[in-house]
């Protein structure tokens, strides 16, 4: 029979580590909340996201992933860090986020008509050093983009800062005609798979 104090344990939740978010995506900010997560601290991790040679777009969201884990919990040794990168390839080419407005428009065009993978990198590190990754892939087609539709999606500015110049949050959504895999990895964080990371530690409860 439990006692009052049993019944009190059982309903508390378990104590966790403080989580880190190692980005400065609101985006992921966004993401996380819907899955009821507020990091402790949001700490971007500073490091140089220009692909090697020859670097494929599955090789760098994994490597840039892992580096930005590492690089926020060398400096939050006490927390569990949370990072992610997310590229958008097509083929083996890399696009990543537009210098201007006319690299923007190439990107559309390049886009215009075509499918597209768009991978996003999640590392997580525990205290102990313990690094768990995962690498998630969605396959996207836009239609074919007329002139008029490229210009007013430049005008808008939606595309700065984002992988692949383009949004599919905002606007660019109505310029997928097809898409396979999961929509939340495009946007900048896989809620399947990060919940399930957290959930394998026993940080997230089922």
């Amino acid at each position: 029979m439990n006692t009052a104090l049993d019944e009190a344990a059982e309903a508390a939740p378990a104590a966790r580590l403080p989580l880190v978010l190692a980005s400065a995506s609101p985006r992921r900010l966004d993401l996380l909340a819907r899955l009821g997560i507020v990091p402790d601290r949001v700490d971007p991790a500073d490091v140089d996201e220009t692909p090697r040679k020859a670097e494929l777009p599955r090789q760098l969201a994994a490597r840039l992933a892992k580096a930005k884990a590492q690089a926020v919990a060398a400096r939050s040794p006490e927390a569990l860090v949370l990072a992610a990168d997310t590229v958008v390839g097509l083929g083996r080419r890399i696009l990543g986020k537009p210098e201007d407005a006319a690299e923007a428009r190439r990107f559309l065009e390049f886009l215009s008509g075509r499918r597209h993978r768009v991978t996003t990198g999640v590392a997580l590190i525990s205290p102990d050093g313990t690094l768990r990754t995962r690498l998630v892939e969605t396959t996207l087609a836009f239609q074919r983009l007329t002139d008029a539709q490229m210009d007013d999606y430049v005008a808008s500015g939606e595309w700065e800062g984002k992988a692949g110049g383009y949004a599919i949050h905002q606007r660019a959504e109505v310029f997928v005609r097809f898409l396979s895999g999961s929509h939340s990895n495009v946007v900048g964080l896989p809620l399947f798979e990060t919940a399930q990371m957290l959930r394998g530690i026993g940080w997230l409860r089922p």
